[in-house]
């Protein structure tokens, strides 16, 4: 099992401060001891509208200089819109991904079944506003059609993937997908060797050992990628989870669910996203160096975990 890194962390959304470029974003990750990275595939890191073939060579050799492997790329797709241009839009964007994906010597690209996206205000992510979006538009769509329409998707991106030697790993991530059961759902409903999953930790609807155990035995072989995330302290040199700060969500059940990775023979990586605000002790959002010190902790406490 191996420790990444994904990109999203240094993206200039989650703290008060610019995004860092990919190169001293590997630079920082190998000097912390993380294996490899995930890559994020928009801006401002890597939409595949702004690398030609020099810019993705580039890529592949800075992470190389940095001992890093590329361990996956990141889509941010959203298939369940009921407008018929979204879709093809959509789907014209994982394609590029995929392609993306080839280019740096990703063998993993991972998929939402939809995602809200984000806004920002005053250069700073939140999730705000989207989730009143996605909640309160298209009063008249149903959840069977959204399925549906997922389903047709990823049927078509996981035949082009096949063809050109990429694998999608779709996380159980929401919206639609509300359990980990329905990623194995929509698996067996598209039925491609191209389609896998990733299950992360934090997503799942418990955290007690029992269903984090048996969430990840009941996937086994199709995981074949995962992140983790949340906050991290040292006391008396051990790092320990800590409570995500003006939040609701207490520390991620990590131990059963890197015991159960081992159980089943998992090989592949988990890679540490900072995704939410960037809060201090007063609600002000910090800067890059804070996040970069929840990144290193976070770095440590899984390496220690895996082993």
């Amino acid at each position: 099992m191996k420790v990444g890194l994904y990109t999203i962390s240094f993206a200039g959304v989650w703290y008060d401060g610019p995004s860092l470029p990919l190169e001293e974003i590997f630079k920082r990750a190998g000097d912390m001891g993380f294996d490899g990275v995930e890559i994020g595939a928009r801006r401002p890191h890597a939409s595949p509208m702004d690398l030609d073939g020099t810019a993705r060579e580039r890529i592949r050799r800075q992470a190389a200089e940095a001992g890093l492997e590329i361990a996956a790329v990141a889509s941010y797709n959203n298939f369940a819109s009921p407008v018929l241009e979204h879709r093809e839009n959509e789907l014209l964007m994982v394609r590029e991904q995929i392609k993306l994906a080839r280019d740096l010597g990703a063998p993993v690209l991972r998929l939402f079944a939809a995602w809200r996206g984000i806004t920002l205000r005053d250069g700073h992510g939140t999730y705000d506003m989207t989730r009143w979006y996605w909640d309160h538009g298209h009063p008249d769509v149903t959840g069977i059609e959204r399925w549906q329409w997922v389903t047709a998707c990823l049927r078509e991106v996981a035949e082009f993937a096949g063809e050109i030697g990429v694998t999608l790993a779709l996380q159980n991530h929401d919206p639609v997908i509300r359990r980990y059961q329905d990623v194995l759902d929509f698996l067996a409903e598209v039925d491609s060797p191209a389609l896998k999953a990733c299950i992360d930790c934090p997503l799942l609807r418990s955290q007690q050992d029992e269903y984090v155990m048996e969430a990840v035995r009941a996937t086994g072989d199709l995981e074949v990628h995962s992140h983790f995330g949340g906050e991290f302290e040292e006391r008396d040199g051990e790092v320990t989870q800590r409570p995500i700060r003006f939040t609701d969500r207490e520390p991620f059940n990590y131990p059963a669910f890197v015991a159960a990775l081992k159980e089943i023979g998992y090989e592949g990586y988990l890679c540490y996203e900072f995704c939410h605000p960037c809060l201090g002790e007063k609600h002000e959002l910090l800067g890059v160096e804070a996040a970069a010190e929840q990144v290193q902790l976070a770095q440590r406490y899984m390496a220690k975990l895996v082993g």
